[in-house]
């Protein structure tokens, strides 16, 4: 693929919205469900037949241009399910269909997010070459007990391998870990964290295990056989993981996101920053404006449901919503309070008609747990772990 680097002029100049423009694309299916996982994905005995879906997103982002006008996209990303699953070319040939309806940007971030395991690893040099130039791994954990616990079909070794090979491939690379899992002590948690550190991988998502509803895990936990950190507990892990990384360099910019200064994921800060975004594939949400007005996309989540739909109707929506003025600022408030560098209060006020009432504000800053910078609101280091709490007290 050749991302354009060419300006463009007029219309698509014009119409760059604040927070930028990027193309998520949902990859449904997976090898196996993972127990604690409640995103849209799917086991399916047969591989699915990806030329077919080939040719249903392409029609599905064709018809997406046609709602969202002319866009220049500064990132693309592949998620799932196990986009890693992809063959190459059916990765290329997405990435030209995007290109052609909303021409990439020359420094354009075009992520894929893959699994560690030997096999998946071997595809890394054909998604290179099929553009995209950063990679997320699913690593979850430097522990194989805890990967077995977790569903997980790769072991440490096979990790750190592939790690090795997405290294070489890839301008940028990322992988995820979960913690306040099962038994973890702080301790243990810090000596993993330095593990992955060691990597030299630029960007690390480091996520609390949660328990989500109608999952393995849900039903577990329930049962009382599965026994998470309680609440002072999570909080000492939540310590070590702030501490551990800005030691090495790799700070948190969003509260389960931490990077080199620089290599920040481009492509989820076009949610963070409350930008447009385009959603592609099964189950894929998205917010276009349509007409001047936002709006809020998602498609069917059964992979042959919108696969039947796109091919009948050429896309996939099942919801396709004008969103209020307060429902705006509300997403904008709750995506953008994740990052540290917070929220533009005057752009909030805009969206909502309305500002943040002082008050509340004020109240939550003698707490410690927001602090105000001219047009700015951020949550504290204190905040962060009572977000939840922090961004009801100021919607509500």
């Amino acid at each position: 693929m050749n991302i354009a680097s060419d300006a463009l002029s007029g219309p698509v100049a014009a119409a760059a919205p604040e927070g930028g423009f990027g193309v998520y694309v949902h990859w449904p299916f997976c090898l196996a469900k993972c127990p604690y996982c409640d995103f849209n994905s799917h086991v399916r005995h047969a591989p699915p037949d990806q030329e077919r879906f080939l040719h249903a997103f392409r029609r599905e982002i064709a018809y997406m241009r046609a709602l969202s006008g002319p866009q220049r996209a500064q990132s693309v990303f592949f998620g799932g399910g196990t986009p890693s699953l992809m063959a190459p070319r059916t990765v290329g040939g997405i990435l030209d269909a995007i290109n052609d309806a909303w021409p990439l940007a020359g420094d354009a971030e075009v992520t894929l997010e893959a699994n560690p395991t030997s096999v998946e690893a071997t595809r890394f040099a054909g998604y290179r070459a099929a553009g995209v130039n950063r990679v997320s791994l699913g690593v979850q954990a430097l522990d194989d007990g805890d990967l077995k616990g977790l569903g997980r079909m790769h072991s440490v070794a096979e990790a750190l391998a592939a790690v090795a090979v997405a290294r070489a491939a890839f301008d940028r690379v990322s992988f995820d870990l979960i913690y306040a899992r099962p038994g973890q002590t702080p301790q243990a948690w810090a000596a993993e964290l330095k593990r992955a550190l060691a990597e030299g991988c630029e960007h690390l998502s480091l996520y609390q295990l949660t328990i989500e509803p109608e999952t393995p895990f849900a039903r577990l936990y329930g049962a009382g056989k599965l026994i998470l950190p309680d609440d002072e507990a999570s909080r000492a892990l939540w310590d070590v993981t702030q501490d551990v990384t800005a030691a090495a360099g790799l700070p948190a910019y969003e509260i389960s996101n931490h990077a080199r200064p620089g290599a920040e994921a481009r492509h989820n800060l076009v949610y963070w920053r409350y930008g447009t975004y385009a959603g592609i594939g099964p189950g894929a949400h998205g917010r276009l404006m349509v007409d001047g007005v936002r709006r809020a996309t998602f498609t069917e989540r059964a992979p042959e449901g919108w696969l039947s739909r796109v091919e009948a109707a050429g896309h996939g929506l099942i919801e396709d919503t004008a969103l209020a003025d307060a429902e705006q600022a509300d997403e904008m408030l709750l995506m953008g309070l994740r990052l540290k560098e917070g929220v533009d209060l005057a752009r909030h006020a805009r969206l909502g008609g309305r500002p943040l009432d002082g008050a509340r504000i004020a109240a939550l800053e003698a707490d410690g747990l927001v602090a105000r910078s001219g047009e700015r609101l951020r949550a504290t280091p204190d905040g962060f772990p009572v977000l939840n709490a922090v961004i009801a007290a100021l919607a509500g």
